[in-house]
């Protein structure tokens, strides 16, 4: 099994020490998988399926859902791994044309798996190329224009597609009905993550203590991409200003250099609630104005802040905005 990614119609090789550092934490089968236990339920019942029928069918095409970090790349290479498949990766902005997508697909071998990172960045015309791909296993091409424009139909091989989203109610609905598993990630309880902060340090070679985990965990906004952020920055601090193991003291000193409180809110986060307090006070603000405030873009706000700060209770969406909560009130006050 390959993994290859794909931008445009080029494949670039990854290279550097943090991209081989990141691609070894990523677990390549269902038992190295740690959390999201409906999900893979539900994955080793439909490759069990497919592999029992014998008959060189493939997986219905998945869509998986879910704020930014919880592992639906990671999941899209453990599914072709245990498929015994290739994995193509790519991206919904990075095909901006149907001959993008097409160049793409044509190249696919039988039974191969395709990745679409920020599905619901593929723009309207490319989307609806896929329809007829997902059911027919064929793509319509439009050649010449005007009364000399022609269809013509290309036979693509047997495939899976794997679409990951952080806005499933962005995809149209008929690309979202085209696909037969569809699965929603969830954000990971303390015990999982602290299970995956261990194996990461023991992946980089570190020694981490029991309580240093605890507290890596209750910072790490229970999402696996920032938990392994959180140990390789921690596991730096520990080899300059120690003997290089992570302690409890190590831990701490490491997350007050990068100014992560105790419920996980970085600089950007306090720095988004104090701007609505101090402007609108109880009062609600729209996403264009909150964008406004802290300088970001709306979709960096909505997938990528407000998910967490939600699930904690420090904001809440009104009728007529963002409110931030009494609890995110007192959470800054006991900061100062």
């Amino acid at each position: 099994m390959g993994i290859e990614r794909v931008t445009d119609t080029i494949t670039h090789a990854e290279d550097g020490e943090e991209q081989v550092i990141e691609q070894s934490l990523r677990p390549v089968t269902f038992d190295e998988y740690i959390g999201q236990e409906r999900l893979k339920n539900n994955l080793k019942l439909a490759i069990a399926a497919v592999k029992k029928r014998g008959d060189g069918s493939t997986l219905d095409h998945i869509l998986l859902y879910g704020p930014p970090g919880l592992g639906k790349t990671t999941m899209a290479g453990v599914i072709a791994h245990e498929m015994g498949a290739n994995l193509r990766i790519t991206s919904g902005p990075a095909i901006e044309h149907g001959g993008d997508l097409a160049s793409i697909l044509t190249n696919l071998q039988p039974g191969d798996i395709l990745f679409i990172d920020e599905i619901h960045r593929l723009r309207k015309a490319v989307s609806e190329y896929l329809y007829t791909a997902m059911e027919d296993n064929a793509i319509d091409i439009m050649i010449g224009k005007g009364p000399a424009a022609r269809s013509v139909r290309l036979d693509i091989p047997p495939f899976t597609l794997i679409g990951a989203t952080t806005r499933t109610g962005a995809l149209t609905g008929p690309l979202r009905d085209r696909f037969g598993i569809i699965h929603r990630l969830e954000y990971y309880k303390i015990p999982e993550i602290e299970k995956i902060i261990v194996r990461t340090a023991s992946i980089l070679n570190t020694e981490i203590q029991p309580a240093a985990t605890a507290l890596l965990a209750e910072r790490s906004r229970l999402t696996p991409r920032i938990a392994n952020r959180l140990t390789k920055r921690v596991r730096d601090y520990a080899d300059v200003n120690g003997d290089g193991i992570i302690d409890q003291y190590i831990a701490e000193q490491s997350l007050k250099l990068m100014e992560i409180d105790n419920l996980g809110l970085d600089p950007a986060d306090r720095n988004m609630l104090e701007l609505m307090l101090d402007n609108y006070g109880d009062r609600p603000v729209g996403l264009s104005t909150i964008a406004a405030l802290t300088g970001d873009e709306p979709p960096t706000i909505e997938e990528y802040y407000e998910p967490y700060l939600m699930q904690l209770g420090l904001l809440e969406r009104t009728p007529r905005g963002r409110r931030v909560t009494e609890k995110a009130k007192r959470h800054l006050s006991s900061l100062h």
